[in-house]
C-alpha cells in the first residue's frame, strides 16, 4: 500500500470508529440477544405457549369472539392456530383506544391462558431498540448510517490490516503475545477483526434489508426490474393498487412491496367465517406457523403470512374476505434469484436458518464486534499523545484520485454517507477550520 495513503485511511478509520463506538456496542449486544428469540419467548411464555391436547379443537371463530371478549372495545385483527396438538393459540385484539394485544387461547376448553400487550413485549422492545435505537424513522436513519460507515470502517481496517510481507504470518493471522504491549494491543485489534470481517459485513448488509431508506430502496429496485414478485402468483391478472402488502400485514421482505388485491365489497355477500379461512389455509399447505391478518376494510383482503424458521418454507397469501376464494399466494419458489437470496440471508441474519449453528455464528461476530470496538478504543486511547487525537496529520482527500473516488462511489450506492459526508465537509469547512482548539486535536 502506498505509504502517503496509509495514514489518511487511518485517520478516516480512526474517527469514524471512535463516532461509531456506542452506537455498535447497542447493535452488537441487542442482536446478540434477539438471536436467540425463539429461545427465550418459548422460556418467558412457557405457560402461554404449551397446552395438553385432549379431544375436539373449539371452531376458531368461537375462540376469537371468547378473546375479543376478554379485552374492552375489542377488535379481532389477527389469528395464529396453533402449530401443532400441544400448542395455544393466539388471537390479535385490538382495544377502544387502539392498543394491540395478543390473548393466548386454550383451543379445547376456551380457557385464556394469558394477555400480553404486545406493546410490552421484551423482545419486540429489544428489536425497536436494534433497528431503530427506539427513535422512529430518526433512529432508523442513524442505525442505517451506522451500517453504512461500519462496512467503510471494516473495509479500510482490511486494507491497514494486509500484510506487506508475503512470509509475514504472526501479527496477520495471529496474536504477538510475546512482544510489546503496543504490538499486542494491535494484533488484538486488527486480527480478530480480520476473521470475523467476512461475517460481520453480510450481517451488516443483509440487515440494511429493512432499513426504511437504503432497504426500501432496494425493495422498489427489486420490484421494477422485474426480480420481484411474478405474475403467476395472482388468480387473474396482477392488480393496480396502492396498498402494499406491508401496510395490512407482517410478511416476508419479497412480500412486502407487494401490490394487495381488493376484496368485491359489491358482491353482496357477508364477510366469511374465520372457520373458513383456516381450512382454506389448510389446503394451500402453508407452513403450521402461519398468522391470519383481518382485513382492515370492507375491500381487504384476509392475509395469510408464514415466517417460519427456513426461508424456504415463507409465504403470503391473499384470500377475498366475502368468496374465500384464493387471490393471490407468493411462496419462497415464486422468487427470483435475487429475492430467495435475500430471503436467506434474512433468516441467516435471524439466527433462523441453520439452528443452533446458525445461532453460534451470529453470537460470534456480535461478540466479536464488542471486542473490536473495545480493543479499538483502548489501543487508540493508550496511544494518543495528552490533550490530541492521536491521528495522522490532516490532508486534503482530493490528493490522492483514488480514494476520494471510491468515496464518492460509497455514496451513491448508500446515499446516508453521501449526505454524511456533505455534512462533515461543511463542519470542516465552516467550523472546524476556524476554531484553534478543534484544528489542534484534529491534527490539521
Amino acid at each position: 500500500m502506498n505509504k502517503q495513503i496509509q495514514p489518511l485511511i487511518w485517520r478516516w478509520h480512526l474517527f469514524a470508529g471512535l463516532i461509531l463506538a456506542p452506537f455498535l456496542i447497542i447493535i452488537s449486544i441487542t442482536g446478540a440477544i434477539y438471536l436467540f428469540k425463539t429461545d427465550i419467548e418459548a422460556y418467558l411464555y412457557k405457560d402461554y405457549y404449551n397446552i395438553e391436547a385432549s379431544g375436539q379443537q373449539l371452531p376458531p371463530s368461537d375462540l376469537a369472539f371468547t378473546a375479543s371478549s376478554n379485552i374492552e372495545g375489542g377488535e379481532v385483527t389477527r389469528y395464529r392456530p396453533g402449530e401443532d396438538d400441544s400448542r395455544s393459540v393466539e388471537v390479535g385484539v385490538t382495544d377502544s383506544s387502539g392498543e394491540s394485544f395478543t390473548v393466548f387461547m386454550n383451543p379445547y376448553n376456551r380457557e385464556v391462558l394469558g394477555i400480553i400487550n404486545d406493546s410490552t413485549r421484551p423482545m419486540d422492545i429489544l428489536a425497536a431498540l436494534h433497528s431503530e435505537l427506539r427513535a422512529g424513522t430518526f433512529g432508523d436513519r442513524i442505525v442505517e448510517l451506522a451500517a453504512c460507515w461500519t462496512i467503510i470502517m471494516v473495509l479500510s481496517g482490511l486494507i491497514l490490516w494486509f500484510p506487506r510481507t508475503k512470509e509475514k504470518i504472526k501479527g496477520v493471522f495471529t496474536i504477538r503475545f510475546n512482544k510489546n504491549a503496543r504490538i499486542t494491543r494491535r494484533d488484538l485489534h486488527a486480527v480478530p477483526a480480520f476473521w470475523i470481517s467476512g461475517g460481520l459485513l453480510f450481517f451488516l448488509l443483509s440487515g440494511m434489508l429493512w432499513t426504511g431508506f437504503w432497504g426500501n430502496g432496494v425493495q422498489q429496485l427489486v420490484t421494477a426490474s422485474g426480480a420481484g414478485y411474478p405474475p403467476s402468483i395472482w388468480v387473474g391478472p396482477a392488480p393496480e393498487s396502492d396498498t402494499a402488502a406491508k401496510d395490512i400485514a407482517d410478511v416476508s421482505w419479497a412480500a412486502e412491496q407487494m401490490p394487495v388485491a381488493s376484496s368485491d365489497s359489491s358482491s353482496g355477500f357477508k364477510q366469511i367465517s374465520i372457520d373458513d379461512i383456516v381450512k382454506t389455509a389448510e389446503q394451500t399447505g402453508i407452513h403450521p406457523s402461519y398468522d391470519i391478518f383481518y382485513p382492515a376494510s370492507p375491500e381487504g383482503v384476509f392475509t395469510l403470512a408464514a415466517f417460519p424458521p427456513k426461508a424456504q418454507d415463507e409465504a403470503t397469501i391473499h384470500i377475498d374476505q366475502y368468496t374465500g376464494s384464493v387471490i393471490a399466494d407468493y411462496r419462497y419458489d415464486n422468487y427470483g434469484p435475487l429475492g430467495k437470496a435475500m430471503a436467506l440471508a434474512i433468516t441467516i441474519h435471524k439466527g433462523l436458518e441453520f439452528g443452533l449453528i446458525n445461532q453460534l455464528a451470529g453470537l460470534t461476530v456480535c461478540i466479536g464486534l464488542i471486542g473490536m470496538v473495545i480493543t479499538g478504543i483502548y489501543m487508540w486511547w493508550k496511544r494518543k499523545p495528552a490533550g490530541l487525537s492521536g491521528a495522522p496529520k490532516a490532508k486534503s482527500i482530493t490528493e490522492f484520485k483514488g480514494v476520494f473516488i471510491t468515496l464518492i462511489i460509497l455514496g451513491i450506492i448508500f446515499p446516508l454517507v453521501g449526505l454524511s459526508l456533505i455534512i462533515i465537509f461543511l463542519l470542516d469547512r465552516l467550523i472546524i477550520r476556524k476554531n484553534d482548539k478543534l484544528r489542534r486535536w484534529l491534527n490539521y
